[in-house]
């Protein structure tokens, strides 16, 4: 727990250096932008396809009578919201996972490990494939949970969830790509994985928090570099400390 909240407090550090700065605000503008612009010519289509799906389900019956007819459209638009929010979000933290970390990480390595060992263990390759993958596995689970969270208490928990899950799975490889090797990487992942949930669900939260949501998606790589790297340091360090009783 304490590893976690001192990833989290000198993530906040970083993110006010003028090089961090000047990444904060990309990914998510990228992400607004781009799916902004497909709204404009698909906004039309993507509401009949969830008309269509809510004819499918018990809330067809409530969509014919009375007031909740006349609203329909607005159910209907809402529900659009909630489906283009989180995947605006996704969208840039992609974007950092794959463009914006190599900087992010040469900047906390420089920083603050400025010794340690880079090994290569991950290539460009493997980040992309495992950010296709989480954000696969990630939207696929939203959907599939999508009626919990539309009608029952589980719509509070299901986004920590999942957020804890995406944001360990995109940026646990590529803040450990540059330094770890391929066993140290699989060594710190199988020791730490409740620490990597953890600081995933915590900075997952950052997407609730309207204006706070712009910037989180540095914040929290910044938040897994110096979580990722503080352990793979601890663990050589423990290696070669072993050598010299040895």
């Amino acid at each position: 727990m304490k590893d976690v909240f001192n990833a989290l407090l000198a993530a906040l550090k970083s993110q006010f250096h003028p090089r961090m700065l000047a990444l904060v605000l990309w990914p998510t503008l990228t992400a607004i932008v781009l799916w902004g612009g497909l709204s404009l010519f698909f906004w039309s289509d993507w509401a009949r396809m969830i008309h269509d799906w809510l004819q499918q389900t018990p809330a067809e019956q409530w969509l014919l009578h009375g007031f909740l007819a006349a609203a329909s459209g607005y159910f209907i638009s809402i529900v659009l919201l909630m489906l283009l929010l989180p995947v605006i979000y996704v969208t840039a933290l992609f974007i950092t996972a794959v463009f914006a970390m190599p900087t992010m990480v040469e900047h906390v390595a420089g920083q603050h490990y400025p010794q340690l060992e880079r090994k290569h263990g991950g290539t460009f390759i493997g980040s992309v494939s495992n950010s296709l993958v989480g954000v696969f596995i990630y939207l696929l689970l939203w959907l599939l949970t999508l009626p919990l969270w539309l009608f029952t208490l589980f719509a509070g928990i299901l986004p920590i969830i999942l957020a804890a899950y995406l944001n360990q799975r995109l940026f646990r490889y590529d803040a450990l790509a540059e330094h770890a090797s391929r066993a140290e990487y699989d060594r710190i992942l199988q020791e730490n994985s409740g620490q990597m949930y953890l600081l995933g669900a915590l900075a997952g939260l950052l997407q609730f928090v309207p204006i706070l949501n712009i910037f989180s998606a540095v914040y929290v790589g910044l938040a897994y570099i110096h979580l990722c790297l503080a352990k793979l340091d601890k663990i050589r360090s423990q290696a070669g400390n072993s050598l010299q009783l040895s």
